[in-house]
């Protein structure tokens, strides 16, 4: 029964550590780039859309399929570096565990 209560414990410590990551990862942002910075996209470490910069060179008619392609491309770069904070974070809560 003691073995019961102590890994109830731990679970609910472990409940606890996961709550507050996930505090903190909606809290860190990421930012990533394209087309050498022309494009600018910051999102939380859980992947919501904070932030989308784009510069006014890139605001022509003729330009829409490059302004399109590099969102998607700044967009997925943040994402990477989102899911890399959301490993670490985890990481951190499961002790090493993969």
């Amino acid at each position: 029964m003691a073995d019961f209560l102590g890994l109830m414990k731990k679970a609910g410590e472990l409940q606890a550590r996961m709550a507050a990551v996930q505090a903190e990862l909606e809290q860190t942002t990421v930012e990533g780039a394209a087309g050498g910075g022309l494009v600018q996209v910051t999102l939380s470490a859980k992947g919501d859309l904070r932030a989308l910069a784009i510069d006014p060179s890139l605001m022509k008619a003729d330009e829409k399929e490059i302004l399109e392609d590099l969102l998607m491309a700044a967009h997925a770069d943040a994402r990477a570096k989102a899911d890399t904070v959301m490993q670490e974070k985890m990481k951190d809560v499961a002790g090493g565990l993969p």
